[in-house]
């Protein structure tokens, strides 16, 4: 075994063996933003040998500042996030087998995302995709630790199906639209995305090393402005839990209409197609020259018309930044793509 873990291997928690089950072990992260980079990088850096980088972004000067495993190259060249993260994770450790997926997660791919996973860690930003997590891994019995951090403010918890509680036992309901801040509206501080990040990776090695009593199996909550930290015990799963007690999981029976969505605080929309397709950006890009100015790689496409910018993926799902109006969104796709 390489000497590059010899250190963590004198950590009586992990040792050889710890150290050969974190080598054979899957992860997958969901989102790659702030907590996901950071996911990304300990992981690679501990020895997890497949890590499964699912993000549906590309990176921007706006997250230099806080999502660390990006450099000015990866937002200059608008490199998709998880593309980028897997460059990264090659030159940072080269036994490490990097996954991406330039994917949106949804109801239709969630399952065979994770279904090999031995655990699944959120770096996402929005409830709606918490929910679907928590839904498919309790259908599938496989552990994962959700995480969220704005301003100074974070929060984890390390859900194992049927043992513990689940999100939908703790937060029965997502919060109401616009009345939680975000990253866009309160900003967000490196120092809480490193302990919430932190908190996250150390559940996960326990996890995968079988260290399961070493879990804090709490809702752990700081705020490192105000220097406050809180644990609060949840208890075993709730009976009447619509997921984990009567089964019924309702994000992975969503319909196509759920295809178009909001991108909090960028004035931007996702429209993703309802059918799997893959773009031929040279093809496409040739279509475009006349209505605006494109540019692409071999990931994404990027045309610029009037006021509106269509950032398209190879499976044809495009961010419309220019409008938060999902109407005017989906009339640029059907315009520009194709419905």
């Amino acid at each position: 075994m390489s000497d590059r873990y010899s250190r963590q291997i004198l950590f009586n928690g992990i040792g050889k063996e710890g150290q050969q089950l974190l080598r054979d072990s899957r992860v997958a992260l969901i989102g790659c933003g702030a907590l996901g980079t950071a996911h990304a990088e300990a992981l690679a850096r501990a020895g997890v040998g497949r890590l499964r980088i699912i993000d549906r972004d590309f990176v921007e000067a706006s997250n230099l500042q806080r999502q660390t495993m990006f450099t000015e190259r990866d937002a200059a060249d608008r490199l998709p996030k998880d593309i980028a993260a897997a460059n990264h994770i090659r030159e940072i450790n080269s036994e490490i087998q990097p996954e991406p997926e330039i994917l949106d997660v949804n109801h239709t791919n969630i399952e065979r995302l994770i279904k090999d996973c031995d655990v699944v860690m959120d770096g996402t930003d929005n409830f709606a995709t918490r929910y679907l997590i928590n839904d498919a891994c309790v259908k599938l019995g496989i552990s994962w630790i959700y995480g969220a951090a704005v301003g100074s403010y974070g929060v984890t918890m390390t859900i194992r199906p049927h043992q513990s509680a689940c999100l939908r036992c703790i937060f029965e309901e997502a919060p109401p639209a616009a009345s939680a801040a975000t990253c866009d509206t309160a900003g967000v501080i490196m120092p809480i995305i490193s302990i919430v990040a932190a908190v996250q990776v150390s559940e996960a090695l326990k996890l995968l090393t079988g260290q399961v009593s070493e879990l804090h199996n709490s809702l752990m909550q700081f705020d490192v402005w105000r220097n406050e930290w809180c644990k609060i015990k949840p208890g075993g799963p709730v009976p009447d839990c619509p997921t984990c007690g009567l089964g019924d999981f309702q994000t992975l029976n969503a319909t196509a209409s759920e295809f178009a969505a909001v991108l909090c605080g960028r004035d931007a929309v996702q429209i993703s197609p309802t059918m799997p397709t893959q773009i031929n950006f040279s093809k496409l890009a040739e279509r475009l020259r006349a209505a605006g100015e494109v540019k692409f790689n071999d990931y994404l496409l990027r045309f610029r018309t009037g006021d509106y910018e269509l950032t398209i993926f190879q499976d044809a799902r495009s961010i419309i930044r220019g409008t938060s109006e999902i109407t005017i969104a989906r009339s640029l796709y059907a315009k520009y793509i194709g419905n």
